[in-house]
């Protein structure tokens, strides 16, 4: 009877983890359908960039130079990387190009979705969703820039 009721509990455990949209990166984005899907959103000046499907901006670190990720330890307590668990694939929402999306391997060998080769980041201090209070901040080694769907990074205009 026993085994009848952890295998039952077991069941409904793999049930909740793949049907049940699972909040991950600080609640920030969420597994759905074993996928995490990297969408757009509208930032006033910023225009459209990419974020979350919760809404939340995604950054880059020109330190990482499009090959890996460089942002670890207190960097990766401001700037959280946008992880992969196990398992689970990238997915291109509306207006994202699939063709731009990948992934990089960190330091611990985790998972770390990249676009057009920038692995991607979450800001902490932004605190609600279609925020980019990052944007061109300079903390934890060098400057945070968000990115369009073409793949560009939006950094400043030089100045002359």
């Amino acid at each position: 009877m026993w085994i009848g009721i952890v295998a039952a509990v077991a069941i409904a455990g793999v049930i909740f983890a793949f049907v049940i949209p699972q909040p991950v990166g600080g609640g920030k984005y969420t597994v759905t359908d074993n996928n995490v899907t990297i969408e757009t959103t509208a930032i006033g000046k910023l225009g459209t960039v990419l974020a979350t499907d919760k809404g939340f901006v995604l950054y880059t670190f020109p330190p990482d130079a499009q090959q890996g990720v460089t942002c670890y330890d207190r960097c990766a307590l401001n700037w959280p990387p946008v992880f992969l668990p196990e398992g689970v694939r990238l997915a291109a929402g509306s207006d994202v190009d699939e063709s731009l999306l990948g992934e990089a391997i960190d330091r611990d060998g985790k998972r770390v979705a990249t676009y057009n080769g920038w692995p991607l980041y979450l800001y902490q201090g932004d605190v609600s969703a279609s925020t980019a209070t990052g944007q061109g901040q300079y903390l934890d080694g060098g400057y945070w820039y968000v990115i369009r769907a073409n793949g560009v990074v939006l950094t400043p205009a030089p100045t002359k």
